[in-house]
């Protein structure tokens, strides 16, 4: 990824004054939150129940996302590099059964101490060249393609009223992406804040709150544990995880690469090194407190283009302020009570620059120039689609230790992909 030189008020390792800091910190934590609330709701929708289980998960969600960046700006890759749940992961917790909490935590782990050990080899060159741009295509598309069926149950959540949710999202993913066109600076790159509000007060004014969290109210924090029970490996759910890490793994080089290249710091080979062995150390960390994992987003830098700022240091204040929110319950339970359809147009338009980011690789790469690889492309993605929305009973019918794989769009997608480039069009 390419980008045109732009004068940097702040170079990566300056440190700028006490206002300043404060405020580029505020910026970073603005676009921070709602990453991790819309995440964070997403998964208690498929794993936990009552209030006060999806607040403390929250909790533990922004205290571990806060102490990793701070970790990644002082010990890491030492770039400034936003961080949060990784939504790649977010397709194997959906994929499992929601009873399957142990298991399904005892994968990140393993993926973390995968992702930690590999950080220490020389295999990531020979990885890389596994994955080539086409497969890297695939998988960018397939993180969006397979998430489909989960953003339709939250859009059209309300049973009530369908057709307003309709006609919401649609609006509502029309003024995000013109928001986007002609906002810049912190406006900009705080979008999906902005939408997550305006949307929410839109939607509870026109519609009204759908009451999906208000009765579970009643649950008490007595049944709240910091840890997972036990760790239980299942063969069929650590392999779907292996696939889900896999993606993972391409996500945090392409992060890592496109912010060194921006900011055209010096060092990239130990910078990749660290950065990867961090994003495992807290991947093993959040498995065992049962969260989903962190990766490094790749959205930084155009923030970092538009504000001229490379300042690593002001990613500090920012996840000072993610530990912070942590140790205030009612707040993350305001938070929290957002509608489930303005959750569903939020990851609609996450999603929605997460396949702009798979097509604009195709056109600097010039990765299809014929039939056949075009054909490595499409097979995958429509086999993805295929077992993503195929009838429950045909997973319910497949053996439970091949369920978690061949029932997963996205990790038969890239079992596609691999096969298409490296056996069936293989190209000498």
């Amino acid at each position: 990824m390419s980008f045109a030189p732009t004068p940097l008020k702040y170079k990566n390792d300056d440190k700028p004054g006490l206002w300043p800091m404060l405020m580029y910190g505020l910026q970073w934590f603005l676009i921070t939150i709602p990453i991790v609330l819309i995440l964070s709701a997403v998964v208690g929708n498929f794993q936990l129940g009552g209030v006060a289980e999806q607040t403390y998960y929250t909790q533990k969600l922004f205290a571990l996302t806060g102490i990793g960046l701070i970790l990644q700006i002082l010990f890491g890759h030492k770039m400034p590099v936003v961080i949060g749940p990784a939504s790649v992961l977010l397709i194997g917790i959906i994929a499992t059964q929601a009873s399957q909490i142990n298991e399904v935590y005892t994968a990140i782990i393993c993926g973390g101490i995968i992702l930690f050990l590999l950080s220490f080899s020389g295999w990531i060159k020979y990885l890389q060249r596994i994955f080539t741009v086409r497969i890297i295509i695939v998988i960018l598309a397939l993180i969006a393609f397979t998430l489909m069926p989960t953003i339709l149950n939250l859009v059209f959540a309300d049973k009530v009223h369908p057709f307003m949710s309709y006609a919401f999202a649609l609006i509502m993913v029309f003024l995000m992406l013109l928001s986007n066109k002609l906002l810049r600076g912190i406006w900009k790159s705080s979008i999906v804040l902005w939408g997550l509000l305006f949307g929410s007060l839109v939607y509870t004014f026109i519609i009204g709150d759908l009451g999906s969290t208000s009765e579970q109210a009643t649950e008490t924090s007595a049944t709240l544990s910091l840890f997972i029970p036990s760790l239980v490996f299942d063969p069929g759910i650590l392999l779907s995880f292996l696939f889900c890490y896999i993606a993972l793994f391409i996500n945090e080089l392409g992060s890592l690469q496109s912010v060194g290249t921006a900011i055209q710091v010096k060092g990239m080979e130990k910078r990749t090194k660290m950065g990867l062995r961090f994003t495992g150390l807290m991947n093993i960390i959040s498995g065992g407190t049962g969260i989903i994992g962190p990766v490094d987003f790749s959205l930084s830098p155009g923030v970092i283009m538009s504000t001229g700022c490379a300042s690593r240091y002001t990613l500090l204040p920012a996840g000072a302020a993610l530990i912070a929110c942590a140790f205030f319950p009612e707040v993350i339970t305001f938070l929290s009570t957002i509608p489930r359809p303005v959750m569903g147009v939020i990851l609609l338009y996450l999603m929605t620059t997460q396949l702009s980011s798979a097509f604009q690789l195709v056109a600097q790469e010039n990765s299809i120039p014929d039939f056949n690889s075009c054909m490595i492309i499409a097979f995958p993605i429509m086999i993805a689609l295929m077992v993503s929305f195929m009838p429950p009973t045909v997973a319910a019918s497949m053996p439970h230790i091949l369920r978690p794989l061949l029932a997963n769009g996205f990790v038969m997608g890239v079992i596609s992909v691999l096969l298409m480039e490296h056996l069936v069009f293989r190209k000498k």
